[in-house]
């Protein structure tokens, strides 16, 4: 029997409601869809917020309201940031981000912090300092061999070891498939990573259960996949969680206590 983690990413950054009537958009939303995959069985929740129109932000303020909503719903659930650009915001954004929030958890993409050394180092400092738990987002071998240079170079501490692989692409759509984690595992089997998957595409569910019988843990939700393995909608974040939970556990795994 393995055991794994699962946080639920309900949004992203480029869908909306009209990609599914059920994606939460709002605070309200994302607290109520939080509570939903808690429920049955996620953990964490890996938050993103809108602006007025709906488009990806970063702003603290909203993430603050979004934060606020989600601890007032449910309080047990761990919640990561994310300072994605999504081809709107630089590094120094992204900085000013964390340095306004000090959040407990972040997902940062090591990729995107590379257009600014000088500014990445600080981005790093600020979570050192803040007690941020880093999750380094990797796409793939380019951005894998950053990470080994920062670690190398001292740019990220030693003690930042949490990764998360994404197999597949959203833009332009590439269907991630569970014989992609074998490139990111070889690759990073001497870094001694705390690793995750998240997966674009129908076939998430076998993607993430290829991930917790490796030993990693899994994040699932409507930020990379809205479908069933059939290919049909799913009816909602909470949907998703839930099947996934009863596919893991019909394979022998189970959720780790937190």
């Amino acid at each position: 029997m393995v055991e794994y983690r699962l946080m639920v990413a309900p949004n992203g950054a480029r869908r909306g409601r009209g990609d599914h009537p059920a994606l939460p958009v709002t605070p309200q939303q994302t607290a109520e869809a939080a509570a939903a995959c808690f429920a049955a069985g996620a953990h964490a929740l890996h938050l993103h917020v809108r602006d007025d129109e709906g488009r990806h932000s970063l702003d603290a303020g909203r993430y603050g309201e979004a934060q606020a909503a989600v601890q007032e719903r449910v309080p047990g659930m761990a919640v990561q940031i994310t300072t994605e650009s999504a081809g709107i915001y630089d590094v120094a954004a992204q900085l000013a981000c964390l340095e306004a929030l000090r959040p407990a958890a972040a997902s940062v993409s090591v990729r995107e912090m590379a257009r600014d050394p000088g500014l990445a180092a600080r981005a790093y400092a600020v979570c050192q300092e803040a007690g941020t738990q880093v999750q380094h987002i990797l796409y793939g071998l380019s951005c894998i061999a950053q990470l080994r240079r920062w670690y190398r170079d001292g740019v990220i501490p030693e003690t930042m070891r949490d990764a998360i692989f994404v197999l597949g692409k959203y833009s332009p759509p590439v269907l991630a498939r569970p014989e992609g984690l074998a490139v990111f595992r070889d690759a990073t089997a001497d870094l001694r990573l705390n690793w995750a998957v998240c997966a674009f595409g129908r076939y998430e569910q076998a993607c993430l259960l290829a991930a917790v019988a490796a030993g990693g843990d899994a994040r699932i939700g409507f930020e990379n996949n809205i479908e069933t393995p059939e290919g049909g909608l799913l009816a909602d974040n909470a949907a998703s969680v839930a099947a996934f939970v009863q596919a893991a556990r019909d394979a022998g795994h189970s959720l780790k206590e937190c």
